[in-house]
Order: C-alpha cells, then structure tokens, then sequence
C-alpha cells in the first residue's frame, strides 16, 4: 500500500501548481482522499477533501476559489490544482486516504510522502 504526492516545487506568488497523488497496491476509488499540509511551526491542516467518485469536494477557507481537487480513478491518482498562490502556501504537502467518507473518518488513513511547495518572489 502506498501513496506518494508529487508536484511540488518553487513557484512565484499568484502562480500555479498541480500537486498529484499517486496509488499503488490498492484501490484508490475505495477511499476519499484528503489534501493536508503542515508549514514550520504550525499545525497539520486540512485543505480539500474528495469523494470517492470526485462529485463532493470540500475546501478549506483559506484555499477556496483557489485550489481544485480532482481525480482519476483510473490512473489511480488525484490532483490538487493550486492557482493564484501565496507565501502563506508554503508547506509540505501531504495526500491521505479517508474512510468511510471526508467527513466522516474513522483511523488515520494511509499517508503518503509530502511534497513541498515554497511561495516566494
């Protein structure tokens, strides 16, 4: 079982990104998947959430109208496009599974390696 986020990268204030999760070794379409992140000396937080099948997402304030989850079920991978970014963005990235649904989650899921994504002039 394994999931990797990739895509990360230094990107310019107001510029783009398209972060990807990778799946292997299960079925991705069994599970939600949730996008965190964590920034130096802050709390874990989480920014979208998508359903199984990729009709509910869910945003965090702070990313919506800015970022878009998406997924392709068979590619086993889903996206996370970020746009108009802000230095307030840098963070490690992290995708995680999310069972039974995004907003009702029972353990902690399976996480991936992160992905850092650095905003900066």
């Amino acid at each position: 079982v394994q999931l990797q986020a990739f895509g990360g990268g230094l990107v310019q204030p107001g510029g783009s990104l398209r972060l990807s999760c990778a799946a292997s070794g299960f079925n991705l379409d069994d599970y939600a998947i949730g996008w965190f992140r964590q920034a130096p000396g802050k709390e874990r937080e989480r920014v979208s959430c998508i359903s199984r099948s990729g009709g509910t997402t869910y945003y965090a304030d702070s990313v919506k109208g800015r970022f878009t989850a998406s997924r392709d079920n068979a590619k086993a991978t889903v996206y996370l496009q970020m746009n108009s970014l802000k230095p307030e963005d840098t963070a490690v990235y992290y995708c995680a599974t999310r069972a039974p649904t995004c907003t009702v989650v029972t353990g902690d899921g399976y996480w991936g390696q992160g992905t850092q994504v650095t905003v900066s002039s």
